[in-house]
C-alpha cells in the first residue's frame, strides 16, 4: 500500500462530513466500511467498526490516532507534526486523545445535527 488510506463509517453522516473534509486536504484514499477490500479488512482490528482507521504502510491508527494522524496530514496542521511526535510519546497524552475521539464519537448524533453529509451507504440504499 502506497497511499494512507482513512477508513470510516460510510453509514453515518457526521463520520461522512470529516471524511469529506479530510478528502479536501490530506492526499489521502478515503474508503468507507461498505467498500473495504479484502486486503484492506484483513489489515483492520477484528472490532473494526468500532471507530475509525488510518491504514498506512507503517502501520494502522485507530479511532483517535487515526484522527490525528489525518489532521497531521492537513496542510492545516502539517506544522504540528513535530509536536503530535513529542506528544505520542506521553501516555497521558494517548488517554486524552483517545478518550477525546470516544466522547464526540458517542455523540456523533448531537454533532451531526451541525455537521452531516448524507452518507454513502444512504445514498446508495435510496437509488435502489
Amino acid at each position: 500500500m502506497s497511499e494512507a488510506t482513512l477508513v470510516y463509517d460510510d453509514d453515518c453522516g457526521f463520520c461522512t462530513w470529516w471524511a469529506d473534509f479530510f478528502d479536501d486536504r490530506a492526499d489521502l484514499r478515503i474508503v468507507g466500511f461498505s467498500d473495504l477490500s479484502e486486503d484492506l479488512l484483513a489489515r483492520l482490528p477484528e472490532d473494526y467498526e468500532e471507530c475509525s482507521h488510518m491504514v498506512t504502510d507503517e502501520g494502522v491508527y485507530s479511532c483517535g490516532a487515526s484522527i490525528e494522524e489525518a489532521f497531521r496530514r492537513t496542510e492545516l496542521v502539517e506544522p504540528a507534526g513535530d509536536a503530535v511526535g513529542f506528544l505520542r510519546q506521553f501516555e497521558d497524552y494517548e488517554r486524552f486523545r483517545e478518550r477525546a475521539y470516544r466522547w464526540v464519537a458517542d455523540n456523533r448524533g448531537r454533532w451531526g445535527r451541525y455537521l452531516s453529509k448524507t452518507p454513502p451507504a444512504r445514498r446508495k440504499s435510496d437509488d435502489g
